[in-house]
C-alpha cells in the first residue's frame, strides 16, 4: 500500500450536502481539478469514502 494518495476534485460541490462540502474543503480541495497529496491512513480513507462521488483517488 502506498504511503500517499493523490486526490483530485472531479465534480462540483454546488448542491452537495453541507457536511460533504466541509469534508472536501478539509481535504484541501478548493477548486475543480485541483490535486493534493494526502497520507494514506484510516482518517483519510474514511473521509474519501464519504465524498467518493466527487473525487478521483490514485496512488502517489
Amino acid at each position: 500500500m502506498a504511503e500517499k494518495v493523490k486526490v483530485t476534485l472531479i465534480k462540483s460541490t454546488i448542491g452537495a450536502v453541507p457536511k460533504n462540502k466541509k469534508t472536501i474543503e478539509a481535504l484541501g480541495l478548493t477548486k475543480l481539478h485541483k490535486t493534493v497529496e494526502l497520507p494514506n491512513n484510516a482518517a483519510t480513507q474514511g473521509a474519501l469514502r464519504k465524498v467518493a462521488p466527487y473525487v478521483k483517488v490514485e496512488e502517489a
